[in-house]
């Protein structure tokens, strides 16, 4: 074989590797949203079994001032729970944990304080898996695979913007 070639095939085996590592990302974003979206559907179904919002719940002001003109044996500061209230905090909740195939019942305010923390961590995911797509999108477009169908420089100026309303 002579160098122009090997050079081609070269080229060809990097963008084939860029390709998968991109198909790779984006399956990953869809099982992320999944479980995005099933955290959120539970949170949500939490919050109509003790039957709050989230603004329902009085802030802790509301629940001092209210405390205040009882009897002075109450704390004057109760820790009000924003998706717990007025509900039994030590209700079992039956909770599925990701990745098992097993129930465990677990106190209702346990069960959203994991749904809760969880969420953040699964944003922070979806970013990350996010910059990859558009990182590997790029990278491909720049080798001109892409060319035949979408210029390089449209596709670098979709990858490259930024929501600035967030």
């Amino acid at each position: 074989m002579d160098s122009t070639m090997k050079q081609f095939q070269q080229r060809l085996t990097e963008v084939e590797l860029e390709a998968e590592l991109l198909l790779l990302a984006r399956h990953q974003m869809v099982e992320n949203d999944k479980l995005r979206n099933g955290n959120r559907e539970a949170l949500t179904a939490l919050r109509k079994r003790a039957r709050t919002t989230k603004t329902s719940v009085p802030t802790p002001f509301e629940s001092v001032m209210k405390g205040f003109e009882g009897s002075r044996s109450k704390p004057l500061v109760q820790e009000v729970c924003n998706t717990c209230g007025n509900h039994d905090s030590f209700e079992p909740t039956w909770m599925m944990f990701p990745g098992t195939d097993m129930f465990a019942s677990i106190p209702f305010h346990a069960a959203h304080t994991i749904l809760e923390s969880d969420q953040p961590r699964l944003d922070f995911e979806a970013k990350k898996l996010q910059s990859i797509v558009k990182e590997k999108s790029l990278l491909i477009s720049e080798t001109g695979a892409l060319a035949d169908k979408i210029e390089p420089g449209v596709v670098r100026s979709l990858v490259t913007l930024n929501d600035k309303s967030k």
